[in-house]
């Protein structure tokens, strides 16, 4: 049975189908003489439970007309972007590198719209990031943090402990760090941890989660990709490199995840004002000098496209977005070397 529409001429199957979800919107045919006649839970043979969900305001509409009636049920997007399920209860979110920056924000407003969260960090700031967002929204938002170091697959896995047996439903995996600088210069350990962080903690993170909402054909993962994924980061090499993989991974699990409710999204930001540029030791170079996106519209963004189940966004400003669409026009060999000129420490 399709999942996107549905036409039938009674049976609690399809009802029932209806209300689990595997179809959004159903088409019931009534005999226009009697339906004066019967009972609403008795017209085509719909089951009590979709009349209890009607009641509890799980459709967003039923038109009745000459020949039948038609309920659309208030789609996923619109219940995942108030942070609850279908029947109202609050849906549980976990973000990575939340204790500042982008994934703060990110937390931030799925907190706003009542997610319950657990957030994870290495540094200490992830406690104060979670008493913070406690207060957001209406102030009874559950939220706990997990400080764990995620560049290792001992840290990953502590965090898919801490989570139990609780369902995920939104998933922001944006714990990344960046390092700059000549390659010949740049600390070999430094950027061997970036690659655990930025790479392999993210592909750890989503293969536990991602089976799980395969099974139950629902959830959003958003990976915060870079709009440096789109160029060789000359004097960032591998600090692009990885953000080009993380690219590449989102855009393999949409296609494999083609056919199902589950949604992958990815997040590319361009220069934002966080704290990444100093922690990347590249405050001394014309990129991290020049003015930025603000953090929070970013997140704004990221956040509305994967609620809308948009494959990606490019966030926030339209010099960011004309960066992007430039970046498809220009040969690698040219896009390196306007990097360069962006990323190379001034002398």
């Amino acid at each position: 049975m399709s999942r996107r529409a549905a036409v039938a001429t009674g049976g609690h199957d399809v009802a029932d189908a209806f209300v689990q979800g595997q179809v959004e919107t159903l088409v019931i045919d009534t005999d226009a003489a009697a339906e004066s006649e019967l009972a609403p839970k008795d017209r085509a043979g719909l089951s009590i439970a979709v009349l209890e969900d009607l009641a509890a305001g799980v459709f967003r509409e039923c038109c009745f007309s000459g020949c039948g009636y038609r309920l659309c049920r208030s789609t996923r997007a619109e219940a995942d972007s108030r942070g609850v399920d279908m029947t109202g209860n609050r849906l549980l979110a976990v973000v990575t590198g939340a204790s500042s920056g982008i994934g703060f924000e990110l937390a931030r407003q799925l907190a706003l719209n009542g997610y319950g969260l657990v957030i994870a960090a290495e540094d200490k700031g992830i406690e104060e990031a979670a008493v913070e967002l406690r207060t957001a929204g209406d102030g009874t938002v559950p939220v706990e943090a997990v400080r764990v170091d995620l560049a290792t697959a001992e840290g990953v896995q502590r965090l898919h402990t801490a989570l139990a047996t609780r369902a995920v439903h939104v998933a922001i995996l944006n714990a990344g760090v960046g390092w700059g600088g000549a390659f010949v210069e740049t600390e070999l350990a430094a950027e061997l941890k970036m690659i655990d962080l930025n790479v392999s903690s993210t592909v750890h993170l989503t293969k536990l989660l991602l089976r799980d909402m395969v099974a139950d054909d629902e959830g959003r993962i958003l990976i915060t990709s870079s709009i440096a994924s789109t160029m060789p980061g000359s004097f960032q090499a591998v600090y692009n490199a990885t953000k080009s993989f993380l690219q590449s991974f989102a855009e393999a699990l949409q296609e494999e995840l083609e056919d199902s409710n589950v949604v992958v999204t990815s997040l590319m930001p361009g220069p934002t004002e966080t704290n990444f540029f100093h922690r990347a030791r590249m405050d001394a170079t014309p990129v991290g000098q020049a003015g930025k996106d603000d953090p929070a519209e970013v997140a704004r963004q990221g956040l509305a496209a994967l609620m809308a189940g948009k494959d990606r966004q490019v966030a926030a400003s339209l010099k960011t977005r004309a960066q992007e669409l430039a970046a498809k026009m220009t040969p690698d060999k040219v896009k390196a070397a306007m990097h360069r000129k962006l990323a190379e420490p001034e002398e």
